[in-house]
């Protein structure tokens, strides 16, 4: 949604940060990730991205090199979700040195709250209706990621036995198919293919 269209009344937080710094398209972004119908990613999440967002231009605003420097971690260190207390002073006194005014910044970080009265309230922004299909698919997809994962994990279990001599074999692949038996009408379906149909045999005339 254009801003242009936003809701009447004062500005939130959010969109004064997107203004501050200059985050031109993290807006739409926020709005995209947030209603997107396959993988939509929670409020929290968004908070997190978005406060990593204002740490890297803080950063570039100093002219303290990103790319060696690890967001991700200097995030958590700062928000005080990892590290001793020793590292999480170490983190702060450092960018202070390099010029990082970091009571401020870390005021200036958002809430899952704080995103969702942006979304909501500001941008009119709501999530799409969810049918039973939606719901499927959702689920389809996180059962075809867990398949993937164990794919993986057998190659590198396999492969780690063959290399040290602990396992024989020769070029291979590995499957993982995920298979659903209805006992009632002795049905049997790939996992993915029973949701894609929305049911079994049962109802069948």
């Amino acid at each position: 949604m254009d801003e242009r269209n936003r809701s009447p009344g004062p500005m939130p937080k959010v969109a004064r940060l997107l203004e501050k710094y200059d985050l031109e398209g993290v807006g739409d972004e926020l709005e995209a990730q947030w209603t997107h119908p396959d993988d939509r990613k929670s409020l929290r999440a968004l908070a997190d991205s978005f406060n990593k967002r204002l740490l890297r231009a803080a950063l570039e605003a100093e002219r303290i090199e990103t790319i060696t420097e690890d967001v991700s971690h200097l995030y958590e260190l700062l928000d005080r979700t990892t590290g001793s207390r020793g590292e999480q002073l170490q983190a702060r006194r450092r960018l202070e040195r390099d010029g990082v005014d970091v009571e401020t910044l870390i005021d200036e970080f958002v809430s899952y709250g704080a995103i969702r009265s942006y979304l909501t309230g500001y941008r009119g922004a709501s999530l799409p209706e969810t049918t039973d299909s939606d719901v499927r698919r959702t689920e389809r997809n996180a059962i075809e990621g867990l398949r993937q994962r164990t794919v993986a994990v057998t190659e590198s279990k396999l492969a780690r036995l063959r290399n040290t001599d602990r396992l024989a074999i020769g070029s291979h692949r590995v499957l993982a198919n995920v298979q659903v038996v209805c006992e009632d009408c002795h049905s049997q379906y790939d996992v993915a293919e029973l949701l894609e149909a929305g049911g079994c045999d049962c109802d069948a005339p």
